[in-house]
């Protein structure tokens, strides 16, 4: 098999990773591909990945009959149908799919009719209506997010009405407001692979996702990620109950179910757990944590997949814990400083050489001449693995320290609050 994996960030440096360590494939791509999958795949840097024409011509040219999409730009551009349509084997959400996490007000009333714990929420066109409802709850807290597809650092979290409106005046002209309540608990990311028969439930993760240690500050893409979370039999059973199985029914009963990826994006209280976001795709820094824990061949989990027996598969899991940590250029998340060049990185680390040491996973860099260059706001993502998480931390961090730009920066306390009392 031939594979072609559309991206360029850390997470599908580390998706190439994993492809890379299969016995079963005889030819590996990334389109456009990044410093880091360079040394384990021929990068395709001239293909444009959103680009349906693009992809399926390449897939011609290099006699690839398998697309791997985890990021979410193809996947909105009709890569997935495109390719299908044609006779190429993809990984990814097709078009029926896609308002699971492109239209939230969408997947809120599909949570409403499948009876799947979420916020409360309210969708608001208007800063008049807004407004009165934020002046009839004063002081209380409130996530504002838009309700199209946009990144995760796209909202806000706050119980001030003038930062909230200010906020909202930024978004209304383009979409409408999705309004929530804020929920005190841990964030849980469970990733699951799904078939037209059943699912397949990956380590489950915790996500770091504030700019601020103790999770304060702005929001951004994610700056680091524990894997497993040491969750109780009972609260997995009750994910397991009152998420993915009505969501996956639901999915199946509106026509709307597919192979590959789904990611719920939970907050576990003192109630139970409750599901913020669907993610037709892998989340990043999730997937950097997730798969080095991942033993199973990824052909042959993928053609469990093609033959509906996920649901029989037994995937063979890691007893080990990862922590990942993202390491940022100064001004990330408003106005992240690029052009600095990153100080040479010993090869076991850079190449991820041995199994057993941190690995690293390139996001928004780029080579000039024989020089790595910051080209945006999350740079790398360091995976430590330990036999509990405070090992995996210890290991991270220490590979961490060894990586050197101008304005480098990373949270501290990534994995902390599940070994510090």
């Amino acid at each position: 098999m031939k594979v072609l994996v559309l991206g360029s960030g850390a997470k599908d440096h580390a998706v190439t990773w994993w492809f890379s360590q299969s016995r079963l494939i005889d030819g590996l791509f990334v389109a456009p591909g990044n410093v880091g999958t360079e040394q384990i795949a021929k990068n395709l840097p001239t293909v444009n990945p959103s680009s349906p024409e693009e992809v399926y011509r390449t897939c011609l040219d290099n006699d690839i009959n398998f697309v791997f999409v985890g990021t979410e730009a193809p996947l909105f551009t009709g890569v997935i149908d495109y390719l299908n349509e044609r006779g190429i084997l993809t990984f990814g959400a097709p078009g029926r799919a896609l308002k699971l996490e492109g239209d939230r007000c969408f997947a809120r009333s599909f949570t409403d009719r499948h009876n799947i714990p979420t916020p409360v929420h309210h969708l608001f066109s208007d800063e008049d209506s807004l407004a009165a409802f934020l002046r009839r709850h004063p002081e209380e807290r409130f996530i504002l997010k838009t309700n199209a597809l946009a990144p995760s650092r796209v909202m806000v979290d706050s119980s001030d009405f003038d930062v909230l409106m200010n906020f909202a005046r930024n978004l209304m002209p383009r979409d409408s407001i999705l309004l929530e309540e804020h929920l005190s608990g841990i964030p849980v990311t469970i990733t699951v692979l799904v078939d037209n028969k059943g699912y397949m439930a990956l380590p489950s993760c915790s996500d770091y996702m504030k700019a601020e240690e103790g999770e304060e500050g702005l929001p951004t893409g994610g700056m680091g990620s524990i894997s497993p979370v040491p969750l109780t039999p009972q609260y997995r059973q009750q994910i397991v109950d009152s998420i993915i199985e009505p969501t996956l029914y639901g999915l199946k009963v509106e026509r709307m179910a597919y192979k590959g990826v789904l990611t719920f994006s939970l907050i576990m209280t003192k109630e139970g757990p409750v599901l913020v976001d669907y993610h037709v795709r892998f989340n990043d820094p999730a997937a950097q944590a997730i798969i080095p824990l991942i033993k199973s061949d990824i052909i042959e989990i993928l053609e469990a997949m093609n033959n509906d027996t996920l649901g029989d598969f037994r995937l063979d899991i890691s007893n080990q814990s990862a922590v990942a940590v993202v390491i940022a250029s100064k001004g990330y998340p408003e106005k992240p400083q690029v052009g600095k060049e990153v100080q040479p990185i010993q090869s076991a680390l850079k190449d991820n050489i041995f199994l057993m040491t941190p690995l690293l996973f390139f996001g928004a860099v780029s080579h000039i001449d024989d020089r790595i260059i910051t080209s945006g706001g999350r740079c790398m993502t360091v995976v430590g693995m330990g036999a509990n998480i405070l090992e995996a931390n210890q290991k991270a961090y220490e590979a961490v320290e060894q990586i050197h730009f101008d304005g480098a920066w990373y949270r501290k306390d990534i994995g902390n609050k599940f070994f510090e009392n």
